[in-house]
């Protein structure tokens, strides 16, 4: 399920309504518990949470013209998707996060590289989502960036 939208605002009215609600929610938590220098745009056709060329000018290496994405929402066809860089990119976040998840939702996690795949809405771990937001400040994420994007070059 791809929406196409041209707003954060159009993007949350295409989604359907049965997840609306949850939806809402996941991206309130987002909001209240990010750390200041991260901005909200579409990325990639989803609410993404970017760190924008103020911050970071070189952007995203795939595409310098792109901001440095981090974290990314999305209404998918089975469930709502929950991207994270640092949970990728960051071994020691990543453990915690699975540790964590295990304490606060009573069904297995199922996750990919940076997606967790959250397939009942009404059993979000909300509260975990907002402590991992806050694990990782625009500044901390750029040097894990670099040191992994600075390791893979070495390897060509």
């Amino acid at each position: 399920m791809k929406i196409e939208a041209k707003s954060v605002e159009e993007y949350i009215d295409a989604v359907p309504e049965d997840r609306k609600p949850a939806f809402i929610q996941l991206r309130e938590t987002i909001l209240k518990n990010i750390p200041d220098g991260f901005k909200e745009e579409i990325s990639y056709n989803m609410i993404g949470y970017v760190i924008p060329h103020e911050l970071y000018p070189p952007g995203y290496h795939v595409d310098p013209k792109l901001p440095l994405p981090f974290t990314n929402i999305a209404s998918q066809k089975n469930f709502i998707g929950f991207y994270h860089s640092g949970i990728y990119a960051m071994p020691k976040l990543h453990d915690w996060f699975v540790e964590e998840y295990k304490k606060q939702s009573k069904y297995k996690l199922d996750m990919g590289k940076s997606c967790v795949r959250l397939k009942r809405p009404d059993d979000i771990p909300f509260e975990l989502i907002g402590q991992l937001m806050q694990k990782v400040s625009p500044e901390a994420f750029i040097e894990v960036y670099e040191s992994v994007l600075k390791g893979h070059r070495k390897k060509k």
